[in-house]
């Protein structure tokens, strides 16, 4: 500390003046517009107009007043130095501030004041002061300030001191500590403009609508008949559609997101340029489609390959260079073009490919008993027993089953009450289908049977269930790969829908308003789950705008089209928070029962199943921090019983961020052991379950032929003219069943980018600044975390490197490297994100 008369102290202020993007809109604009990098910077003297006034956490005005001191307003000095350049500029100034520690105490909060136009991201602020135990006091902000007249209260900022609420905070900082959580929560009403920090819930009421719309297409979401988690309130203009009397934020209008959730500059203008380079790729050819220069389906395999090599043919008169369109290779197809075909590598995907969530162990009833249809009709299972042994080694299904060794993965209840709307869209050929699987002595999975079903016709017959079994020659091999690929436009939308969309992305989307309104910065919970919260608000707001509204991405590209979110409001329905815990869902699953003698007290019924073998380890590393986190803070119970904000905050979570939902399906929050559970679950969603179901689209996805997304066609009967046709051109029968040519390059596009790691990333074990948290011992057991993952990731590494592991790699040679925690930015097929972030 530089003092005189030891009534000065020193601090460092680092902040970015404003000067990239002002806002990120939808796809469409961005194709149709581009980049638009907005340059707001004016000359100015920011010393004479950005003041700031300490505030002290020991001493308060009086006895009636227990609002901590406020010192003397003090400005910005000389400009020390240039930390660096990230589009905008991080720049570090010196400040001095008048501050007698006899009669002001220490100090705990500040406020700034901006009286320039200008935003500024006010980053860290740091005061040299030897009295305090660690010689500095650290603020982390890493917030927009604006000018002063935008808010109603003035903008503070608390020391990295974590305390929980009530006698556990100074006296002095408590007024503080609640204006500040009433100042993020709003009024529910009015618009919301860029410079409010206002945190509140909305239905899925922005999603739009299309003129074509019939009276249940495009329901809001949110609600008895339509349940799905809230999302953040944008403030946007509402408009009526008299159609179904339901009203809708614009689709046009350039939604509201809490200021400091936006996007980094660094990762703003990465996104946009990325978006910009992939409308230039694919817009020739998307302009040939348009004028019907180029047929939308593929002229065979071959075709589909020169996406990746060399780029596809396109008319001169389209550009110059015909070979325009070209993709990065996707792992899956580096090693070979063909094995992603066999059977073997069909059923590895199920356990370590990109869904590996759903497979589950076989039951008894899934063979005998019959589907009951909304209709209150029955549909029986065509299913048998002789079907499955014909390729079970001699082994009969009941020994099987006893033996553990019989799977399957079943989409029956999720697609099979919307199959009769989906069918009746233009080119949709859909099944709902039930995959069965044999686990065999090596390791590795067979697939037995594929059953594929449409729905019952009430008054009339059954529209059809059929088995189909694998075959290697002939017209049947064509059939069993046409099978199979019915299967994974199930699994490939049920992914994208539920597994990705809906339980990562919008689940999470609730946790991170409630903790903002409920969880005081200084709250040792909040200083937890934080950075698992990063970019989620954003990028779920860009997908609300260009993914999954109405005429979006996912309704032009994938199978069920104007019914995509209805499908995983359905699911919704049924999701247990509790479920969601891995260990919980591999028991659910059947894929994992307790066992004490076993690593982390599970059994897996599959020793190699990639994604529950190095998620267990994720998954108690995580619980092992949290675990030791929490005792800290919470001596007993009791402790947690009386944490008022904790309290408010996981009441809200449940009734206002998912009120859909019934009370039997959250834990309580009473004590430790359910806090500990709790807050574990939170961050692995955010963090390991997503980069599970995210990170792996591209290189599994990028090469449509493996995870196609629509289903054209349906398998035809034997004695007809097009099962006749499909022996004489088996590829061309398999492309005009998989999604069409312009379906794929959009496709490609977004789960390119979807794969893709930023530059400005944060990974599990990593948090952005050194300075978190002033509670050291926190610091010790975050750094013993961060060494447990680095074991992890050495293991994860080894095991890839195991041959006797046959599913850790598969025929295509691809090992799973999914759940290693670091990553390089790009498309890397690796890394653990803290947060759902992209």
């Amino acid at each position: 500390m530089s003092s005189i008369g030891g009534k000065l102290v020193k601090g460092r202020v680092v902040l970015m003046q404003n000067r990239l993007v002002e806002a990120l809109t939808s796809a469409k604009d961005l194709i149709s517009t581009g980049i638009k990098l907005i340059d707001n910077s004016v000359e100015y003297d920011i010393t004479k107009s950005v003041s700031f006034k300490l505030i002290s956490r020991t001493k308060s005005h009086n006895t009636k007043n227990v609002a901590g001191k406020v010192g003397k307003e003090s400005y910005l000095e000389n400009k020390a130095s240039v930390l660096r350049n990230l589009g905008g500029k991080e720049e570090e100034f010196d400040i001095y501030f008048e501050w007698d520690d006899n009669e002001m105490g220490i100090p705990g909060a500040f406020y700034v004041t901006n009286r320039m136009n200008d935003e500024f991201l006010l980053v860290s602020v740091t005061l040299e002061y030897p009295q305090h135990d660690q010689n500095n006091i650290h603020f982390v902000c890493n917030s927009w300030v604006y000018n002063h007249k935008c808010y109603k209260t003035d903008r503070i900022f608390f020391a990295n001191i974590p305390y929980l609420p009530g006698e556990g905070t100074p006296v002095a900082l408590r007024r503080y500590r609640e204006e500040e959580l009433k100042s993020l929560r709003g009024n529910g009403n009015g618009k919301l403009e860029k410079w409010d920090r206002i945190y509140e819930y909305e239905v899925y009421n922005d999603l739009g609508f299309l003129d074509s719309d019939g009276p249940q297409e495009h329901p809001v979401l949110g609600g008895h008949k339509y349940p799905y988690p809230r999302r953040t309130r944008t403030g946007g203009k509402l408009i009526r559609n008299d159609k179904n009397g339901e009203e809708y934020e614009e689709p046009a209008n350039v939604s509201y997101i809490p200021r400091d959730e936006h996007f980094s500059h660094e990762k703003a203008k990465e996104f946009l340029e990325f978006g910009k380079k992939t409308f230039e790729r694919v817009q020739p050819l998307l302009l040939s489609l348009y004028l019907k220069t180029t047929t939308n389906e593929f002229n065979g395999f071959e075709e589909v390959q020169k996406m990746y090599e060399g780029g596809l043919n396109l008319p001169i008169s389209i550009t110059r260079n015909p070979n325009v369109l070209e993709f990065p290779q996707p792992y899956l197809i580096q090693e070979s073009k063909f094995a992603w075909m066999t059977d073997e590598e069909f059923a590895r995907e199920m356990i370590a490919g990109v869904n590996p969530v759903v497979i589950r162990r076989l039951k008894l009833e899934d063979i005998i008993s019959p589907y009951k249809l909304l209709c209150n009709c029955i549909q029986p299972s065509t299913i048998t027993k002789e079907q499955l042994e014909i390729n079970m080694n001699k082994l009969k299904v009941d020994e099987a089953m006893a033996y553990e060794r019989l799977f399957i993965l079943d989409y029956s209840d999720a697609f099979m009450s919307y199959l009769t709307k989906i069918n009746e869209l233009p080119s949709a050929k859909a099944y709902a289908t039930r995959t069965f699987l044999f686990l065999k002595d090596d390791g590795t999975l067979k697939p037995l049977a594929i059953e594929l079903s449409k729905p019952h016709q009430c008054g009339d017959r059954y529209l059809g269930s059929f088995t189909v079994l694998p075959a290697d020659r002939g017209v049947e091999s064509t059939i069993w790969q046409l099978a199979k690929a019915h299967v994974v436009v199930n699994d490939t939308n049920y992914h994208e829908l539920v597994s990705h969309w809906l339980n990562t992305h919008a689940v999470i989307e609730p946790f991170v308003i409630a903790t903002h309104r409920n969880l005081s910065v200084l709250h040792p919970i909040y200083k937890l789950l934080f950075p698992h919260f990063r970019d989620t608000i954003n990028i779920n707001t860009l997908a609300r705008k260009a993914l999954i509204n109405a005429g979006g991405i996912i309704e032009q590209t994938f199978l069920p089209g104007p019914y995509s979110m209805e499908m995983s409001s359905a699911v919704y329905k049924n999701w247990v928070f509790t479920d969601q815990a891995l260990p919980n869902d591999l028991i659910k699953r059947g894929m994992a029962v307790k066992d004490n003698s076993a690593p982390h007290g599970l059994r897996l019924l599959i020793k190699d199943y990639p994604y529950a073998v190095d998620g267990l380890e994720i998954w108690n590393a995580i619980k092992l921090w949290v675990q030791k986190y929490v005792s800290l803070y919470y001596s007993d119970d009791g402790a947690v019983e009386q944490d008022t904000e904790l309290q408010t905050w996981w009441k809200e979570v449940k009734e206002k961020g998912h009120p859909d939902l019934k009370p039997a399906q959250w834990p309580k929050l009473q004590t430790s052991e359910e806090l500990v559970e709790t807050l574990t679950t939170i961050i692995w969603i955010g963090s390991a379950l997503h980069a599970a179901v995210n990170f792996g689209q591209y290189p599994y996805g990028g090469y449509m032929l493996n995870r196609p997304t629509q289903s054209r066609r349906w398998i035809p009967e034997r004695g007809t003219r097009e099962y006749d046709e499909i022996g004489k051109n088996p590829q061309e029968a398999f492309l005009k069943t998989i999604t069409p040519k312009y379906q794929t390059v959009i496709d490609l596009s977004v789960l390119e980018l979807l794969s893709t790691h930023y530059s400005d990333e944060v990974y599990l074990g990593q948090r952005d600044t050194l300075d978190w948290t002033a509670d050291q011992d926190a610091k010790d057991l975050f750094k013993t975390f961060t060494e447990q993952l680095k074991e992890i990731e050495s293991d994860i590494s080894e095991r890839n490197h195991n041959k006797e592991l046959k599913n850790r790699t598969g025929p295509i040679k691809l090992p799973y490297t999914l759940l290693l925690p670091t990553s390089e930015p790009g498309m890397t097929f690796r890394g653990i994100p803290n947060s759902v972030s992209i």
